[in-house]
């Protein structure tokens, strides 16, 4: 099926959808994506890959600008997520995590993150690093809370300059940021 005959099909448009989003957004700051509840429209052939690379239609979406925009109105609810705007809501397929956090700092008192979408993201209570064992690898995944429910899966590079901060405390290794401790033991 054609991008057209797809297009005609489902009503969805990225160019209308993606103008309804940058205008959601034009005053720089995250939309409030947690308050507009309008009607579902259904899902779209839109994916995020575990590498954090959007999709549309098979189609790698190739504007940094485009993904970054479209970060800024996505929601989880439960397990599914959507793009929203304040006049629609469509559902998208992730694989793993939206985000993917490529760069990290630390500072005197608290670790950074730099996601693939340019977010800083400073560890603490509200932005935990968490660990899962990959069912199909048996590797650990960590991940840290970006906004809301989104998260971003740490790279494994990434990873191993987290690992080299890791300390043991109460039995278990793990990092600190700020005054809260984060485990990096398999869980």
């Amino acid at each position: 099926m054609t991008k057209a005959e797809h297009q005609n099909i489902s009503g969805f448009r990225p160019e209308l959808f993606a103008l309804a989003a940058q205008k959601a957004t034009s005053d720089k700051k995250l939309p409030p994506v947690h308050l507009w509840n309008p009607e579902f429209c259904g899902d779209i052939e839109m994916r995020i890959r575990r590498d954090g690379s959007w999709d549309y239609m098979g189609t790698p979406i190739s504007r940094k600008r485009m993904v970054k925009l479209f970060s800024t109105i996505l929601r989880r609810d439960d397990d599914d997520y959507f793009l929203v705007t304040p006049v629609e809501k469509v559902g998208i397929r992730v694989d793993d995590a939206p985000f993917t956090a490529v760069e990290m700092e630390k500072d005197d008192e608290h670790i950074i993150f730099r996601t693939n979408v340019d977010d800083f993201v400073t560890v603490d209570k509200d932005h935990p690093i968490r660990m899962e064992i990959n069912q199909k690898t048996g590797e650990p995944s960590p991940y840290v809370r970006v906004r809301d429910r989104l998260e971003a899966l740490i790279t494994r590079n990434v990873y191993y300059q987290l690992a080299d901060l890791a300390v043991e405390h109460d039995g278990a290794y793990g990092v600190w940021s700020g005054d809260v401790f984060f485990t990096l033991d398999r869980e």
